[in-house]
């Protein structure tokens, strides 16, 4: 199998045509539902600049296991399960929800996540925080293009925005008189993040003084009901997606700050918001991130429960809604090889202003920037575009009402769903769950104990292979998207290999993966119910 699965890999991508220019298009082969999906993808190569964040040194293979090229002479896909295992959970992240005296009386009972990067640096990134003014949870995914910058921007700044929509007039002019008598402003969420996480540190106190004007707008709306939730996360994705734009054309203090906001403006992400409060359960989605519930049935048996839609040229709502937005003459033009205007996947994100902007305000940006090349910015408009904007970063907001039979909710970027359907997500997280209740101990017995009985329950738990399952669910569902074979099994030599592919092969087989899986607790949903 190793010596199939490496011989494939390598010939594919030493005969695979690679264009040269400004950047790449690569061909890429993508397995989705044991079928194989060849599309176009855009790649740019380039250093990044000084003072930029990059995971490459976080959530990349580590260096003695991934090669670096397919021109190696000594190529191997050896990688003992050891390393297999520090690799796929390098990024691992889980949080139990406690109340008072220990006890949980939230509805969402833990949560576990984990990333896999394809590309180098990652593009994907995640967030987790509890709201403090409204007592809400609230789990995101984003999905970076051409570049980390706006999916990094987005993950860190995001949350605040629609936290600060959430809060009361009264919240809102506490926070503001606050600031202004230079006092500490009270916290607005409590994040979980992972030791690893990076943030914008050089560009921190812009980011808060723009999230301060948007709070001074909601004041000035002078309104005392404020936003139902779906409205706020609407104007909080909105509002952060024009902000970005805005601070590329404005002054900035430093050429580095500079630099960063041409980089988030310039690059592009979607993503996927889940904001969990009792049993109500708003998902906001802006792209083709999905967010996916796990239901059990009365009868013992799963079921899934899509809570996004993916927004893209697949999507003949997507296509119906820019046609109604632009001229009739440019219908032919809006998809071409079902990507908007021939070049993007999503329909949605945020950033991208290249699909936004005018050709005038594009050129006279860049024009009096430095040097974008170094940037890594790429200066294209595509052909037939005439009536911009045609990219949008409002998002479709769902909202579910949860009950005792809601037991999960899976939110992932495409590079799982790519490998993995809905309905084998949620049997993969349902058997864990299966699984794992296996490997808790009996706490009673109805005949004496002794060793060679725990013993032969040891070897019986071994046999089934339960001594050795990943423990985070995430990592669980990031080893069978990559490692499955035909059968649905996980094959280690062809999970081996996938995690051995060289940085300039490895986007050709898989993309990024991050997944974060919320569990609810259903006593709390119960109790819910039965009170009212």
């Amino acid at each position: 199998m190793s010596r199939t699965v490496s011989s494939w890999i390598l010939s594919s991508a030493r005969s695979s045509i690679v264009l040269q220019g400004r950047g790449r298009w690569y061909s890429i082969c993508i397995p989705n539902r044991n079928k194989i999906k060849w599309k176009l993808v855009f790649s740019k190569t380039g250093p990044y600049p000084a003072g930029s964040c990059s995971l490459d040194s976080t959530f990349s293979l580590p260096k003695a296991f991934r090669h670096t090229s397919t021109e190696e002479e000594h190529f191997s896909f050896q990688l003992s399960p050891a390393q297999i295992n520090d690799i796929l959970r390098a990024g691992e992240l889980s949080h139990k929800t406690l109340g008072l005296n220990g006890k949980n009386a939230n509805s969402v009972l833990r949560f576990e996540s984990n990333q896999l990067a394809s590309n180098s640096p990652m593009e994907d990134r995640r967030s987790a925080a509890t709201c403090l003014q409204t007592a809400g949870m609230m789990f995101g995914v984003f999905d970076g293009h051409a570049g980390a910058a706006c999916a990094q921007a987005v993950s860190e700044r995001l949350l605040h925005y629609i936290a600060v929509s959430l809060m009361s007039r009264q919240s809102l002019e506490e926070i503001e008189l606050a600031v202004e008598a230079m006092k500490p402003v009270r916290p607005i969420l409590q994040w979980h993040r992972h030791p690893n996480d990076v943030e914008y540190q050089e560009i921190t106190s812009q980011y808060f003084e723009n999230l301060r004007v948007y709070w001074q707008h909601l004041l000035d709306l002078d309104t005392e009901l404020g936003f139902s939730l779906e409205e706020a996360m609407v104007c909080a994705f909105k509002r952060l997606d024009s902000d970005i734009s805005l601070e590329v054309q404005a002054p900035q203090e430093s050429e580095l700050m500079r630099n960063i906001a041409l980089q988030v403006a310039f690059s592009g992400a979607t993503a996927c918001v889940a904001h969990i409060d009792g049993v109500h359960l708003h998902v906001a989605n802006t792209g083709d991130c999905r967010a996916v519930l796990g239901v059990r049935e009365e009868d013992g048996t799963w079921s899934t429960l899509p809570l996004t839609r993916d927004h893209n040229g697949y999507d003949e709502f997507e296509i119906r809604r820019l046609k109604r937005e632009h001229p009739r003459s440019e219908e032919k033009t809006l998809f071409v090889n079902d990507r908007l205007l021939g070049i993007l996947m999503p329909s949605r994100a945020f950033g991208d202003v290249q699909l936004k902007w005018s050709k005038e305000l594009q050129h006279s940006i860049l024009e009096n920037s430095c040097d974008v090349e170094a940037l890594n910015i790429y200066q294209y408009v595509p052909p037939n575009y005439h009536t911009p904007p045609y990219l949008t970063a409002e998002p479709e907001v769902t909202y579910h009402k949860l009950r005792s039979k809601d037991k999960f909710l899976v939110i992932a970027s495409d590079g799982l769903w790519e490998m993995l359907s809905n309905e084998k997500v949620v049997k993969l997280v349902a058997g864990h769950l299966t699984e794992l209740n296996m490997q808790k101990p009996p706490l009673t017995f109805k005949k004496p104990v002794n060793l060679g009985y725990m013993h032969n329950l040891l070897l019986q738990r071994k046999s089934k292979g339960l001594a050795s399952l990943d423990q985070n669910i995430a990592t669980h569902l990031i080893r069978h998207a990559i490692g499955s074979n035909e059968y649905g099994e996980v094959d280690p030599e062809k999970l081996a290999a996938m995690l051995t592919l060289p940085e300039d092969l490895a986007r050709m087989y898989r993309d990024d993966i991050t997944v974060t899986v919320v569990y609810f607790n259903s006593e709390t949903v119960e109790d819910y119910y039965r009170s009212h």
